[in-house]
């Protein structure tokens, strides 16, 4: 038997890896790089717990000054309309509240994620970043239009629901180069074929499935895993799960739309599919809202998260 035959016969009984396979081992690669911070990890574990307080949260968290000058920088913005200058953390922490001081401190932890400078032409992890800031200036938007009282995790929701795209990164650069060559972007940074589908062919999984593996190995809530996983596709889960995916659908295709982003690489066109707005509720005057106040809050946003 020729050494051809030989090789040919070892490759087709290796046995293909399934996109789960894929996922698990492009983590498990990353672990040392996203790791979150233990003391994001403690204030997470802090807020999910229903028996928590603030004071409870403040011990923790006044043991991180660069943590306690961004919450003082957020709760004095503009973002949150408070009424004077205030200077005490653990009068900030009563004012924003537990999950608006978690979704700080992940920011800031996330921010350091998404570091990193030209990957190749047409892709940056800054040009990311920011795509994710403003569609998590969306994602509020719209919750706070349609009074869902689920702002501050609509927020988390769009700074999280491309992070996917950094597993990619950190795993396997040439990959994603490979990726994005095969995107033909256009000088506006318009893709003439669906990533999804060149991720499915050159990593053997797309960024919605390597999103909802490090969210699930960060041991966030279900609803975020639900956000990676499907805000391309957000009427593929069950009814009671649609909220936030759909929300950040909705944002990710606005926030697309801002000349001050330069991300969308992942969106063929920014056209809304009128099936997500109507599980939403959301009018065409609401959608128009909040189309017309997005950049001054993604501007808002920008200042205290970059």
């Amino acid at each position: 038997m020729s050494s051809n035959n030989t090789a040919q016969e070892q490759q087709s009984t290796t046995p293909v890896k399934s996109a789960d396979e894929i996922v698990g081992d492009a983590i498990r690669e990353i672990s040392h790089i996203a790791t979150l911070p233990e003391i994001t990890v403690r204030i997470i574990e802090l807020v999910e717990d229903p028996t928590s307080t603030a004071q409870d949260l403040h011990n923790v968290v006044s043991n991180d000054p660069a943590l306690c000058s961004r919450i003082l920088k957020v709760v004095n913005s503009s973002f949150y309309g408070l009424p004077g200058q205030i200077g005490s953390i653990n009068r900030a922490i009563v004012l924003l509240g537990l999950n608006a001081v978690k979704n700080i401190a992940i920011s800031a932890s996330l921010a350091k994620l998404f570091r990193g400078g030209q990957l190749c032409p047409g892709f940056s992890a800054r040009d990311l970043w920011m795509h994710a800031v403003a569609t998590a200036a969306g994602c509020k938007l719209v919750a706070d239009k349609l009074q869902l009282g689920i702002a501050d995790e609509a927020f988390l929701s769009g700074l999280v629901h491309d992070i996917g795209i950094m597993v990619e990164m950190q795993s396997n650069r040439n990959k994603l180069i490979e990726v994005v060559a095969a995107l033909g972007a256009d000088k506006d940074g318009i893709p003439q074929s669906d990533m999804l589908a060149a991720e499915k062919k050159i990593f053997g999984a797309d960024h919605q499935m390597f999103g909802k593996g490090l969210c699930e190995k960060w041991k966030f809530p279900a609803v975020f895993s639900n956000v990676c996983g499907f805000h391309h596709n957000p009427l593929d889960l069950a009814s009671g799960s649609r909220n936030l995916p759909c929300i950040v659908y909705v944002a990710d295709r606005l926030a697309a739309g801002l000349s001050a982003t330069s991300f969308r690489l992942d969106l063929l066109d920014t056209e809304l599919d009128h099936a997500v707005l109507d599980e939403l509720r959301m009018s065409s005057d609401k959608l128009a809202e909040v189309r017309e106040e997005l950049p001054e809050r993604y501007e808002d946003v920008a200042l205290l998260l970059t």
